[in-house]
């Protein structure tokens, strides 16, 4: 996951491992990231509505009875004030407060559910434009590990122009330590002032290395294309964001005009987004039907549909890995549920859940997991992934030291031989 991202879940921040990947992909970022997080300030409504839910459940105890006890709130003034006491230093209550919060979220034992200081909600609430200051990176973290890789360096960013290279590992950030918090806080750490600086301690082949990066206005397109030989359309998508349908529709619009007529979707690298934007993607693309559900333990559900105003009557193919989660794994099982393409690659990632960020009046925030989703079959994927059609692991088929090129991307030819049977 990079260092943006309002309404976003940061799971690639879900954590897949990094794969094998070519020197040099096309297109933008590859972002986790990142999955899925729903009803977050896409509208001043929905801020005061998730506010007002958190109040309500506060105030008549759903759930936090035990929790909110007198013998729980007295076990906490005698712990404040050993901890006062006895501690041989002076004690920052605001960070033992802190502290008592993520750890409330940490007992739950979910990877995805957080607490966020009003300072780190305030980096992770910037726009979903991906239009930031930064150093120009994206970045997964491993869920069982919690090891924090580079995927990959924007070209011309500051991180390039430092060195940083995909599958470095990241180990720190101004002294912050990656493996000691979620990809989300660990990149409010990255991020920051245009021309600033962060030191980010990295490693690579066993090596440490540290190096001082100047961060600088960052801008990242989460949809590149091209068009391939025989009329068939290439669409790299590499996060679902709130631009994200924007781009894809003028990156369809683009191809047909140069005559496409059949189309890869590369979701690769893509760990997911928003869910309002890959189900507009969806729409766009499938006839009218159920394209994914949310149900929580309520047995409440969320469907979100297509219609009939437009659809693709061409034939398609989904690049899937290891590192495509959550959002995009909606988007390729929407794909395959409605028979609409053909899946090519690896196995994905396996993320079928859902994250709901509450803001809270002081202006921190915390992220929970609120419902698992569900592709239009009635399948839920979570740990189990989506198995392609045609299972093809990557292989570069140029030479060592050869530049990447998709006529050398084993899988994108494979798509391209399976479309070109079809058209």
């Amino acid at each position: 996951m990079e260092e943006y991202g309002q309404g976003r879940e940061f799971t690639g921040d879900h954590q897949p491992v990094p794969q094998q990947t070519p020197k040099k992909r096309p297109g933008k970022p590859k972002t986790y990231r990142r999955g899925i997080l729903t009803g977050v300030l896409a509208a001043c409504g929905v801020f005061v509505c998730l506010i007002a839910i958190a109040a309500f459940v506060f105030l008549r105890g759903f759930g936090v009875g035990d929790l909110l006890s007198g013998g729980c709130l007295g076990k906490l003034a005698t712990l404040s004030s050993i901890i006062d006491y006895y501690f041989y230093e002076d004690v920052d209550t605001d960070q033992l407060q802190t502290g008592l919060y993520k750890g409330l979220l940490e007992s739950l034992d979910d990877p995805y559910s957080t607490y966020y200081t009003a300072d780190e909600f305030e980096q992770i609430m910037i726009d979903t434009s991906g239009e930031y200051a930064g150093v120009g990176m994206t970045l997964t973290q491993r869920t069982d590990t919690n090891q924090v890789f580079v995927v990959q360096v924007y070209e011309g960013s500051p991180a390039e122009q430092a060195g940083l290279m995909a599958g470095d590992e990241l180990i720190s950030a101004d002294g912050y330590m990656a493996q000691e918090m979620d990809l989300e806080t660990f990149v409010s750490h990255i991020r920051g002032e245009e021309n600033s600086t962060v030191d980010i301690v990295y490693a690579r082949d066993g090596q440490q290395q540290e190096v001082t990066v100047t961060r600088a206005h960052v801008s990242t397109p989460s949809v590149s294309y091209q068009m391939l030989d025989g009329n068939i359309g290439y669409i790299e998508i590499t996060d679902f964001a709130q631009n994200t349908q924007e781009q894809f529709e003028a990156a369809m619009k683009d191809l047909k005009n140069q005559g496409m007529q059949a189309v890869i979707f590369d979701l690769r690298s893509n760990g997911g987004g928003l869910v309002d934007s890959v189900t507009a993607i969806l729409d766009d693309l499938l006839p009218a039907g159920t394209t994914v559900y949310m149900e929580d333990k309520h047995g409440e559900r969320t469907v979100y549909s297509s219609d009939d105003e437009k659809q693709e009557n061409m034939p398609m193919a989904v690049l899937t890995s290891g590192n495509t989660a959550s959002a995009a794994e909606i988007f390729a099982g929407a794909i395959r549920d409605f028979h609409y393409g053909t899946l090519i690659g690896t196995k994905t990632f396996g993320k079928g859940i859902v994250q709901t960020t509450i803001p809270l009046p002081d202006g921190s925030a915390i992220k929970v997991t609120t419902a698992r989703y569900y592709t239009p079959s009635g399948e839920c994927i979570h740990e189990k992934g989506i198995e392609p059609d045609i299972e093809l692991e990557y292989q570069f088929l140029g030479m060592e030291d050869q530049a990447y090129d998709v006529s050398l991307d084993n899988q994108i030819q494979k798509a391209v031989e399976v479309l070109s049977q079809e058209m």
